[in-house]
């Protein structure tokens, strides 16, 4: 009996994301229907294919409910403070240039307390992936509005409904110099992994944002159902524009969703620039920093 079980057992095929997995960390604490962990699996697969030496992947979050992300990839990984992934991620790559530095957090980390971090290691070109679920909230400390939620949308701070003009994530990321714009929903699962090995392949700083449902927090207190309706609405008002205008790519409360690849062009990386610039300013006397 025990030779059959065994033998059963071993014909159950594995899932392919779990050796990217700290299973001993499981069960996660995500809600029923959240999009986080469908975003996970998107970015293991991306891994999977992406010919990156895994020893050399760095994983870099802030704090909130994406921010558990690093905790959960058997990955060198950093859980860092609130808002502050960006700056230990730029430490992290500069220190040893060898690295692949992948930023995963939400929107209230990033754009929030962490929003002046992210315009300028964009403008500085920093070599580094910068991967933000966007839930349209602050999910983990109590559903407080956040940068990116949608004018009218009702959160704990804003029971009346939110008046504050929102951030257009890939119109930002696009104007302070990002070589690579993306956005996608929780439900384009085989675009979102084509899109993020492509950013990962990417010389610079590159962003994907990625919509997400927060089923417990945002959808219920907007009456919009769980996670799996607010999937299928993903599925019928997403429409995919590549190269659009990212001015054009604005959200609004539960309107048109426009996702694609925005944004795909070459500038030197920061490391690149320093070097260049203290070559023609010393010579041969500089050695190009290597980390």
């Amino acid at each position: 009996m025990d030779e059959q079980i065994l033998e059963i057992e071993e014909s159950i095929p594995v899932n392919p994301i779990e050796s990217f997995l700290r299973t001993d960390r499981m069960p996660h604490i995500w809600c029923p229907g959240c999009g986080i962990g469908t975003t996970v699996n998107c970015f293991t697969r991306a891994l999977e294919t992406s010919g990156l030496d895994l020893n050399k992947v760095s994983v870099v979050s802030g704090i909130g409910c994406t921010g558990r992300v690093a905790g959960y990839l058997n990955l060198d990984s950093f859980h860092t403070t609130h808002g502050r992934p960006i700056p230990f991620a730029t430490g992290l790559k500069l220190a040893n240039p060898e690295l692949k530095v992948v930023v995963y957090s939400g929107d209230g980390d990033l754009f929030a307390i962490g929003g002046n971090h992210f315009i300028h290691a964009a403008r500085r070109n920093l070599d580094m992936t910068v991967i933000c679920v966007n839930n349209s909230i602050y999910g983990m400390t109590g559903g407080q509005v956040a940068p990116t939620t949608p004018i009218s949308a009702t959160a704990s701070t804003t029971p009346h409904g939110n008046f504050e003009q929102p951030f257009n994530l890939p119109y930002l990321a696009d104007s302070c110099g990002a070589v690579y714009v993306a956005r996608w929903t929780a439900f384009h699962v085989r675009h979102l992994t084509k899109s993020i090995k492509e950013a990962l392949a990417k010389k610079g700083f590159s962003f994907i944002e990625i919509l997400a449902p927060c089923p417990t927090l945002y959808s219920r207190r907007n009456k919009l159902g769980d996670g799996l309706d607010q999937m299928i609405y993903y599925k019928e008002n997403s429409e995919i524009k590549h190269g659009a205008d990212t001015k054009s790519v604005a959200l609004d409360f539960q309107s048109k969703i426009i996702v694609g690849k925005f944004v795909d062009r070459d500038r030197p990386d920061y490391l690149t620039l320093m070097n260049e610039h203290y070559q023609k300013k010393f010579g041969d006397k500089y050695t190009p920093y290597k980390g």
